[in-house]
């Protein structure tokens, strides 16, 4: 999460202009009907929101303007698709705002970053996966969950820094060229994470997952009978 100190005012007004578009837009693609007729989904909604939150709560906080906490975003669009991940990931920052563990001004930029960018990134490693109609749970447990946590995680970090290397005002560590070797401290335990969340709601609860296809994954046979 990058604090607003270490912004200039240019980028945090563009970033609120592309953020406040994106929550409009998801908003009006959100199942609002579904979502107030059915009890099971509330639930979810209000419990992975709580969830996040309190993941992004334990974080280490920087006193050179910006902290690190785990997303979680991957696990949560995997579980409400893509619409609500998106309006959850905002409730939980409204959240954190309140408790002044955020800035208002950044909110744009730690938004597109910490939310947008890790739902698009899972949304499409899923209709990448569903598209190929694989029959094992693995590929899905593996491509939708571990790989698009630890991309969505690299991704996002480097692009925080490039924001922040452009802005100018963070003064940038000294072993920026030893910066791949820190890399994998933070993608492996963000996969780690997401992915272990991903595979015991595939093994426990598959019917809590809006984009798996339990039909396919769990009714059609693995291997062709004419291999038997």
């Amino acid at each position: 999460m990058i604090g607003a100190q270490v912004l200039t005012s240019q980028t945090m007004t563009l970033a609120w202009f592309l953020y406040a578009p994106m929550v409009l837009w998801t908003a009006w693609r959100c199942p609002w009907v579904e979502l107030f007729t059915d009890t099971r989904r509330q639930h979810l909604l209000f419990g992975t929101v709580f969830a996040l939150f309190l993941l992004w709560l334990m974080r280490r906080d920087f006193d050179s303007g910006v902290s690190y906490h785990f997303l979680g975003m991957t696990a949560v669009t995997l579980l409400l698709d893509w619409p609500l991940a998106i309006v959850g990931g905002l409730i939980a920052q409204l959240g954190m705002l309140a408790m002044g563990r955020q800035d208002l001004a950044a909110m744009g930029v730690n938004g597109l970053l910490l939310i947008v960018l890790p739902v698009l990134i899972t949304e499409g490693c899923a209709l990448i996966v569903e598209r190929a109609q694989p029959r094992s749970p693995f590929t899905y447990i593996f491509c939708s969950g571990f790989f698009a946590a630890g991309l969505a995680a690299l991704l996002c970090l480097l692009l925080a820094m490039g924001v922040l290397w452009l802005d100018g005002l963070f003064a940038m560590p000294e072993w920026l060229g030893d910066f791949i070797g820190y890399l994998w401290l933070i993608i492996f335990p963000e996969a780690f994470i997401n992915g272990m969340i991903v595979t015991a709601l595939v093994v426990f609860c598959p019917e809590w997952l809006e984009t798996f296809n339990r039909t396919r994954y769990l009714s059609a046979p693995w291997r062709d009978e004419d291999d038997t």
